[in-house]
């Protein structure tokens, strides 16, 4: 099967932080990706994005459901999204917890540009879109 093109490929943004989810759908969209984004991972599961999403570039401290959360139930349903988790707070177990199960990436937040550039890119090379 081959590759989507860049603006077909979907990176969906889950963060609680709305300058942060602004922002970096700009950003995405700025250099040619589509990008939606949600406010809680309740929000992005009801969206039907679900199936769209190439990436997911997801917080990992939120009201309700966190970002580990919401890692663990999405590879419970079998989806092999890729997931960089891009986060402020962090404890190394968490970091751990999170890239033991499979997550492409995990940044601190304040990110630079060029290293989220880098990680939504291994992100979308390794996933099936």
């Amino acid at each position: 099967m081959k590759p989507k093109p860049a603006a077909d490929r979907l990176v969906s943004i889950v963060d609680d932080d709305a300058s942060i989810r602004r922002s970096t759908r700009r950003f995405l969209s700025s250099l040619g990706l589509r990008a939606e984004a949600f406010g809680s991972a309740a929000e992005f599961l009801r969206s039907g994005y679900l199936v769209e999403t190439d990436c997911l570039l997801l917080d990992l401290n939120m009201p309700g459901m966190g970002g580990l959360e919401l890692q663990r139930r999405l590879a419970e349903t079998g989806s092999r999204i890729p997931i960089v988790f891009l986060t402020a707070r962090a404890t190394e177990e968490e970091e751990g917890r999170a890239l033991r199960a499979g997550a492409v990436g995990f940044l601190r937040k304040p990110v630079d540009q060029a290293t989220l550039l880098r990680a939504i890119n291994a992100a979308l090379a390794s996933g099936p879109g």
